[in-house]
């Protein structure tokens, strides 16, 4: 449903779906009743000038019977946030896509505390373009390739090439070069099939009994030495304990680039099959070993990046591909 109200600093407008019933006169009186213990004040306010409308616009009033409007729309007011210290990259644009290398630590969308912070608010933002819309997501921690429609006209044409699975994409990690001490040897290249699930209410995706329902490809492109910096959970030597760190950092140890092509989209997925097979993420702070909370250490990313993306173009009717030009840090600075 198209909201009434434009973007406004590069945001939607929130959309809430109104109680059919209930004990509540007034669209305000169950607005109070959600949030009223928070700002009450505020919401009077905002009645009071209009500026929370329903369908088509209109502005609802103290007044306005809950029956009146299914939907309304209104603009939430927003804290201050703190710039994330990392910048986004432009590698293509034109009339239909907007092409970017997303840095780690910025989310693709609003949601959150990240909001302003975040790839679509700021390139909103930045470009002047307030239709613009991801095809895509990628991790927070996740950097690399991401494709944005700046076209509201065509986007169900892109739109139909991802649920379709016609656009494939590549990534790269660094991991440990050999699995961690309980898994067995891995035979590169190797193909990962299981069944995950992730729900809302738990923070980490599982694998599951079942047919499965997630795929990636895997091969390892080189190895090289680590050093005492680096090192990918799950590698720890022998009674090494996991507390504070996301990596053998003092445990030396042979680390690999690998290339992985996943051939469904679930939730994790990468990070959950390269744990699976004894080779946790370098810097991987949920798999295998789930650590507590930290402040962000933009000095240690995860290394995992979206290299690239390939598809038939629906316009032009050609092949593109688009390729991330950032390098995985541990992996750009490591003897050979």
């Amino acid at each position: 449903m198209q909201s009434p109200l434009p973007v406004r600093d590069g945001v939607n407008a929130t959309r809430l779906r109104l109680p059919g019933e209930g004990p509540w006169t007034t669209a305000m009186d169950y607005m109070m009743h959600r949030w009223g213990h928070i700002d009450p004040q505020g919401i009077e306010d905002r009645f009071d000038a209009g500026e929370i409308v329903g369908e088509g616009g209109i502005p609802l009033d103290r007044r306005t019977k809950l029956e009146d409007h299914t939907f309304i729309w209104y603009y939430r007011s927003l804290p201050p946030e703190t710039r994330i210290p990392v910048e986004i990259s432009i590698l293509h644009q034109d009339h239909h896509l907007l092409v970017v290398d997303k840095p780690h630590f910025l989310p693709t969308t609003p949601g959150g505390t990240y909001i302003q912070e975040s790839a679509l608010v700021r390139l909103r933002n930045q470009l002047s373009l307030p239709d613009l819309i991801p095809m895509h997501r990628l991790d927070r921690m996740t950097a690399g390739v991401l494709l944005l429609s700046t076209n509201p006209e065509t986007r169900g044409n892109y739109q139909v090439l991802f649920e379709k699975r016609q656009v494939q994409k590549e990534y790269e990690c660094v991991s440990a070069a050999e699995p961690a001490a309980g898994h067995p040897a891995v035979d590169f290249p190797v193909v990962v099939r299981n069944r995950m699930t992730k729900s809302r209410s738990y923070l980490l995706a599982e694998v599951i009994e079942g047919e499965p329902n997630a795929e990636t490809r895997i091969e390892r492109l080189e190895t090289f030495d680590g050093g005492t910096s680096a090192g990918a959970a799950g590698t720890r030597a022998p009674g090494t304990p996991a507390v504070g760190a996301t990596a053998a950092e003092t445990n030396p140890a042979r680390l690999a680039r690998y290339r992985l092509e996943p051939h469904s989209g679930k939730t994790h997925q990468l990070r959950v099959h390269m744990a699976s097979l004894g080779l946790g993420i370098v810097n991987d702070s949920f798999y295998p070993d789930l650590l507590d909370k930290a402040p962000d250490d933009y000095s240690k990313p995860l290394q995992l990046l979206a290299r690239g993306i390939r598809f038939v173009d629906p316009i032009s009717k050609k092949p593109v591909e688009y390729r991330s030009k950032l390098n995985l840090s541990e992996a750009a600075q490591a003897p050979r």
